[in-house]
């Protein structure tokens, strides 16, 4: 009989100080519980990630629209734009400043 599917193997990482130690942790990435802030009109979270030998922050946020289209979408660009500059801002002091950038950022919408 034929074997269909290859064996993985990964070298598992240890724990780190900071991470949750349970099913958010796999193999090779470990995560901390998530920070939340829900008192500022929306909801987000960030959670700090090692995977391998990088660690580096993941930020989820959940912000509500106006229901007029047009608001709507000047929240989208904003949110976008505010976002690329955070980025812009923080990169310098990680040391990853590549120079690149994606087509739609600092595209504007109509």
């Amino acid at each position: 009989m034929a074997r269909t599917m290859a064996r993985l193997t990964r070298r598992q990482t240890d724990h780190t100080p900071w991470c949750a130690r349970d099913h958010r942790c796999g193999m090779a990435e470990h995560r901390s519980a998530d920070i939340t802030a829900d008192d500022i009109g929306g909801r987000a979270w960030l959670t700090r990630v090692r995977a391998g030998d990088v660690e580096y922050i993941e930020i989820r946020a959940r912000i509500p629209l106006h229901s007029n289209e047009h608001v709507a979408r000047t929240q989208l660009a904003t949110a976008l734009n505010l976002m690329r500059d955070f980025l812009a801002h923080l990169a310098p002091r990680l040391g990853r400043r590549t120079g690149r950038t994606h087509p739609t950022i600092g595209r504007r919408t109509t």
